[in-house]
Parts: structure tokens; sequence; C-alpha cells
């Protein structure tokens, strides 16, 4: 069985394993085992409640109970840049005319930004290449927006999420190598690592200040603004389905788009809902679907999951996370069967994989958007 939870600190091995998977361009997942262990530590911290806004984070991770092993995981930062500057690149438009000459050219710029300061992050999303398949990339993507949803909060009014740009099989950015290798001197996956270990001081200090003309770069680093890398663009499509658009701000490094959303606009804010849970093979109890997702007064959620068709009241699509109501013990699965409106049935093994019971609550989202 595949199941979500926090990560803890015996994840640590497979985690440095995951790291080392993930390549060039991975800014939050660097390959090393020391700041991968601050990370769980982190975790840890955020849920005891220890840490101040600017520093909590979550890692969540994906593990395939079977082999006792974590294949992927994802994180979600509370409020980026209030402990260390977050960087990135607003891209606008600056008009040059002369009415005396009949000249009038409207040319594309990158201006260094703190505009996301604040803001909640969506990162570190990642999966084992081997077990890419039986829907496992969604699940794990999605679950930080059910936790979201849960334990709305925890989190700031507006989240981000920053796209792995553009790099080829060297990895090599073409962003990169047109401009910031130019004030900085190193290689990219240098940039990057430092980076994404906390060493970001060198940026404020060695970046340009001042408008770069994205005219005159390298017409290949011109082609990459905003685009992603080809095995984020799942990845990609996913967040643009819960919620999230492209509003031109890119990362310094590479170049690749981030993504924004208000929280109160996520999906799974508007379309997660709690039921109680049946035991299979146990004797009903009296339960009751609480129409009331994620602590948001929104009673039209049921129908719009279910205006679908006649046949469908009352249902939920096939795929869906299933998750407690646990902050600090949240644990979340993926069901592949109908469920019903006033209720949810489980296994035995899926209950206890969740460690609820009959007539616990659990939050349960539809895995794809119904519109």
């Amino acid at each position: 069985m595949m199941i979500i939870r926090h990560a803890e600190h015996r994840d640590i091995d497979d985690i440095y394993i995951l790291a080392a998977k993930s390549g060039v361009g991975m800014t939050s997942l660097p390959q090393n085992k020391e700041i991968l262990a601050a990370r769980i530590a982190r975790t840890q911290n955020t849920l005891a409640g220890r840490l101040s806004k600017g520093e909590r984070g979550y890692l969540f991770v994906l593990e395939d109970t079977e082999h006792n092993r974590v294949v992927g995981m994802s994180g979600l930062e509370v409020a980026v840049g209030l402990s260390e500057p977050f960087y990135n690149y607003h891209v606008g438009r600056q008009v040059h005319a002369s009415q005396a000459l009949t000249v009038y050219k409207t040319l594309n710029t990158l201006f260094l930004s703190n505009d996301h300061t604040g803001c909640s992050e969506l990162c570190t999303l990642f999966l084992d290449p081997d077990f890419r398949e039986n829907q496992n990339g969604k699940f794990l993507s999605k679950v930080r927006f059910l936790f979201i949803a849960a334990f709305q909060e925890h989190f700031e009014a507006k989240i981000i999420a920053e796209m792995r740009g553009f790099s080829d099989e060297d990895g090599r950015s073409p962003f990169w190598d047109a401009l910031g290798h130019y004030f900085f001197d190193m290689d990219f996956s240098t940039a990057d690592y430092l980076s994404g270990i906390g060493q970001k001081v060198f940026i404020a200090e060695l970046m340009p200040r001042f408008p770069v003309y994205i005219d005159l770069l390298p017409e290949r680093a011109q082609q990459v603004v905003g685009q992603v890398h080809p095995q984020t663009k799942p990845a990609f499509h996913v967040l643009e389905n819960e919620g999230l658009q492209y509003q031109g701000y890119v990362d310094i490094f590479d170049g690749g788009p981030t993504l924004e959303a208000e929280v109160k606009n996520l999906r799974a804010v508007k379309e997660s809902r709690i039921c109680r849970v049946r035991i299979l093979g146990q004797e009903d109890i009296d339960q009751e679907c609480v129409n009331q997702p994620c602590r948001v007064q929104d009673n039209t959620n049921l129908d719009k999951l279910t205006e679908k068709s006649p046949a469908s009241i009352g249902r939920l699509p096939e795929s869906c996370l299933v998750a407690n109501e646990d902050y600090e013990q949240f644990r979340v699965i993926l069901i592949n069967h109908q469920v019903d409106a006033n209720s949810i049935e489980l296994t035995l093994e899926q209950a206890q994989q969740l460690q609820v019971n009959a007539g616990s609550k659990v939050r349960i989202l539809p895995l794809n958007s119904t519109e």
C-alpha cells in the first residue's frame, strides 16, 4: 500500500537516495545528508509548534509500506522570505517611444523582486522514477492541498510554487549561462546547490539591480524564460488544475515559472469535505457527512461534485484522497472505488494505515478535477 505521512528521522537514508536521483535543478533537495536531516527536524519542530512563522515547513513522504521504503517527497513552506531573502524575477515591460522619429518599441524586462515575501510555498516535489505510475505523482503533489485545506490556519492567504526551469541533459541552463553566469562566475549546478543549502546572501550582493532586457539575451535563453523542464511539465499541469496560475514571475537561476493562487481559490478548499468512516465487514453505525470543507462556508461544494449526471448524485469520482484529521500524525491514502455521499467504507488495513476507527472523521478529495 502507498501512504503519505510527515517525514521522520528514520527516513533520512531513503530521502538522501532520492536527493541523489533528483539531479540538477531541485534547489530544495540538495545532496547533503546534514541539510536533509535538518529539514526533517524542522518538520517535526513545526508540528510541535516550536518555530517562528518564517522557519516553519513541512516535508511529506510517500511510503511503499510493502517494502518499507520512502519513494517520493513533497513539501510546504509556511512563509518564505521572512528568515532569509526570497528572490525571483518579475517579467515586465518597458516602452521606448519617440513621436519625432515615429518609433514605438515595447521590450520585455526582468526586475529582481521580493514580491512573494510572506507567501506560503509548494516545494520539493520528487518521485522515484521507478514509481511514476498508478497516479503516484498526482497523489504526492495533491496531498499538500488537502493538508492546507484541513489546516488553513497554519498558512498564509497566498501560495506559490517555483517550477523547475529548462536545463539540458548535461545539467546546463541556457538562462543561467546567458545571465547569472556573468555575475556569479560559477556554473549553474554550484549556484543552485548553494541556494538549496541556504547560502543566498550572494544573490543580493551580486545580482544586477537594474532591469535586464530579455531581447538582449541570446535567443536560446529568451526561449526558456517562463518554460518548465520537460520532466516537470506533468507537475506544472497538475498545479494549474488545482487553481495556480503563472503571473509573470520566474526563477533567477533557470528562468522557470512561478505559479501562484489565493488559498481560498484552491480546488481542495472548495471541493474537499468531511465524512465518517465505515469499516468493511463491521456493523454500520449512524454516520453523517459534514459538508463544511476546510472550515470555509461554502454549501455549494457537494452540488459541484454531483451535478454531472443524475447517476452520480451522492457519489464521488473513483479516485479519491482520504486523510485523517490529525495535524501531527497526518496520514493519507488513495482509494480507487466509489464513495457514498454520507460515509466512506474502508478496509480494516486502510483504516489502520490512516489510524482511524469506525465513526472517525476523514477528509476526502477527488484526485482529479470535476471541471
